[in-house]
């Protein structure tokens, strides 16, 4: 059963809740992730061929410096906000990938992990990303983590599968993927919602590790692939 078939939202639901959800917030969130963006460059080189994985309204895809880009979401929406040189995915990320074998350097995920309907779907969806993936190449991954959200977590109707950076990093193990990076405080829970704090907070609350452990809701987690023997 596909996660389209087996959640209650349509991808007309998707398209509306989530138009509600961010209205009046684009242009902030488009600075906010211009800056996410260099933080991460990091970790994607920039020859890279990019995979966002529920890519939603595109504002990392959009921004990221790589050399191929893709986006796969359900809503109907992603399509429409995509940039000219974003090629987007409409499919259930759980069944088999749209995109060859061992053709993506990097698959980035932010926030979407935590909105699959079972840990079925979410290992399903890891396997694929693993297939997707060059050997060496790798997942970043970030999320609201259940340890430091216990109540808010739920606010959001579309929220199913409870997260921490432990439990992820384990089932990325469990397919396959070397963890190189397990940090349970990163980004704020809000850090792009809500009060529109000045950009240059966000740049040096990014160089600020200490900040992350006292204001840190989300987690991050990089895994690769192991190279071919």
């Amino acid at each position: 059963m596909s996660i389209l078939n087996s959640l209650p939202h349509s991808a007309d639901d998707l398209k509306q809740m989530y138009a509600s959800r961010f209205e009046g917030k684009s242009a902030y969130r488009k600075r906010v992730w211009s800056e996410l963006c260099s933080f991460f460059a990091k970790w994607i080189p920039a020859d890279a061929t990019v995979l966002d994985l529920g890519c939603g309204h595109c504002e990392f895809i959009n921004r990221v410096e790589c050399r191929q880009k893709f986006g796969m979401d359900l809503n109907p929406e992603a399509a429409e906000l995509a940039a000219a040189e974003v090629m987007i995915i409409q499919q259930d990320c759980s069944e088999d990938w749209r995109v060859p074998p061992g053709s993506l350097d990097v698959v980035f995920t932010s926030n979407f992990l935590e909105h699959l309907p079972t840990k079925a779907a979410l290992e399903r969806t890891l396997q694929h990303a693993y297939s997707a993936l060059v050997p060496g190449g790798r997942l970043i991954a970030l999320g609201p983590n259940i340890k430091h959200l216990p109540g808010a977590y739920w606010d959001l109707f579309d929220h199913y599968v409870p997260l921490t950076e432990f439990s992820l990093a384990e089932v990325l193990t469990k397919c396959g993927f070397r963890i190189e990076l397990c940090q349970g405080r990163f980004l704020p829970y809000t850090m792009s919602d809500g009060k529109e704090y000045p950009i240059w907070m966000l740049r040096a609350y990014l160089s600020l590790n200490i900040a992350w452990r006292i204001f840190g809701k989300q987690f991050l987690v990089v895994a690769s692939k192991r190279p071919e023997l």
